[in-house]
């Protein structure tokens, strides 16, 4: 899918996978990639610019311990626990180091792919 067609509603989690990191980094959206221990491994361009947060602070780390703790609860990060397999978009209010901020989640896991996403439009 080339990535002007991987819109936050409709880009597969397995498309998000193959891309390269510049390709993400040229999403209008936020994209935060983790493994089954949630170290983040992907954060594109996008979210750093957004959150504030350098990405060389946040490649490594737990994320929902480290990064994004205003989602370590039962709607975000119990839904990754809970479920091998995840496609949902959620209302959300992010909250941590910043006023809160009304956006998108996006939740995405598939046992069948490396990473699981959590993509964030704002």
């Amino acid at each position: 899918m080339p990535v002007s067609e991987a819109s936050f509603e409709t880009v597969a989690i397995s498309d998000l996978d193959g891309m390269t990191a510049d390709e993400r980094d040229a999403l209008p959206y936020g994209v935060v990639g983790f493994d089954a221990d949630t170290i983040v491994k992907i954060y594109n361009a996008t979210e750093a610019r957004m959150s504030g947060l350098d990405p060389s602070t946040v490649f490594g780390v737990p994320f929902f311990d480290a990064v994004g703790q205003c989602m370590n609860n039962f709607m975000v990060a119990q839904r990754f626990e809970d479920e091998a397999e995840v496609d949902d978009i959620i209302p959300y209010v992010l909250t941590l180091r910043m006023r809160p901020t009304k956006v998108r989640l996006r939740l995405l896991a598939n046992q069948d792919v490396l990473h699981r996403y959590i993509l964030i439009e704002r």
